[in-house]
């Protein structure tokens, strides 16, 4: 479950921009093998759908490959911000320093499988009454009339616990209805080890944690870089 091995190398400064994040992002995560939303074994960029009972919905190329997912996406960022109105996407990672920290924020970004990553779209989180089905034996629930997305019980904790930490780190407005429903999913789903070792590896390279996950040890990030030099 996300056990990340520690093979960080060293970093002199967090990532700037959304491909650096993805640069740096594959080599944390290179001997992890358990992506996201449907805790799916993967290596490299392929994932194997047969571990976790995957069956692709639509686009069986894509549900074949890991992508980076924003937990908070990058449309929520950028809509409220200036900078979106005046270029979209791009302008903003060219023109908004915040939005461009937001957007390469490691503690926001996992890998995910692309299928799922395209059909969560900029979906919010929220509870959904549907048993999962879409996707073969993985517990992941989209609907698409809603535009809700419900992961599963394992990350929900995790999930939410990422919307508060950016919504105070960025300055991002949550609605009342969702910020009630992200402190009942952190009360319900509470920090887990991985969840702990995950926010101190990402904390080594930011230089900072996600405070509602907890703090880190700076001394065992030295600890780490010789880990993975060897």
């Amino acid at each position: 479950m996300l056990s990340l091995a520690l093979c960080s190398p060293a970093f002199a400064a967090p990532p700037q921009t959304f491909s650096e994040a993805k640069a740096i992002g594959w080599k944390l995560y290179a001997k992890q093998s358990v992506e996201f939303y449907c805790g799916c074994k993967f290596r490299g960029k392929r994932v194997d759908l047969r571990s976790c009972g995957y069956l692709p919905r639509k686009n069986a190329q894509r549900a074949a490959r890991i992508e980076w997912e924003h937990i908070v996406p990058a449309w929520v960022i950028g809509h409220q911000r200036q900078c979106w109105q005046r270029g979209g996407r791009q302008h903003c990672a060219r023109h908004d320093a915040t939005y461009q920290r937001a957007e390469a924020d490691l503690h926001n970004l996992v890998p995910s499988i692309g299928e799922i990553n395209g059909d969560r779209s900029n979906f919010a989180y929220g509870w959904l009454a549907q048993q999962p089905s879409q996707y073969g034996a993985c517990p992941m629930v989209v609907d698409f009339d809603a535009r809700v997305a419900m992961p599963r019980k394992e990350v929900r904790g995790m999930v939410a616990r990422t919307y508060l930490y950016m919504s105070e780190r960025y300055r991002l407005r949550l609605s009342k209805k969702d910020r009630q429903l992200y402190a009942v999913w952190h009360k319900q789903y509470p920090v887990k080890t991985w969840e702990r070792q995950r926010n101190q590896m990402l904390s080594c390279v930011m230089g900072w944690s996600n405070p509602y996950v907890g703090g880190y040890d700076r001394r065992a990030c030295a600890a780490v870089a010789t880990l993975a030099r060897q």
